[in-house]
């Protein structure tokens, strides 16, 4: 299955790494539906930014998990292959 990288950018405010944290639990909830599997996320509190790692059959479909668990969905994603 593809590996995807995904990008928010938080420009309406900051963001805290416990705001994350609650969001990836409730993506952790929706992923069955989709075939996603999230594997890890990265926040960058000063920036506003948020960096998600994924497998997915494809971006829409870890889009989508994003959407229906908080709204929050990627502004990027970059299929990305592990070093």
């Amino acid at each position: 299955m593809p590996l995807y990288m995904d990008v928010h950018h938080l420009d309406d405010g900051p963001v805290t790494a416990d705001d994350v944290a609650k969001a990836h639990a409730a993506d952790l909830e929706k992923q069955g539906a989709h075939g996603v599997n999230y594997l890890n996320y990265w926040v960058d509190e000063a920036k506003g930014q948020i960096f998600c790692l994924v497998d997915a059959p494809d971006a829409e479909s870890a889009n989508a998990v994003h959407r229906e668990a908080h709204g929050l969905v990627a502004d990027e994603i970059h299929e990305v292959s592990q070093g």
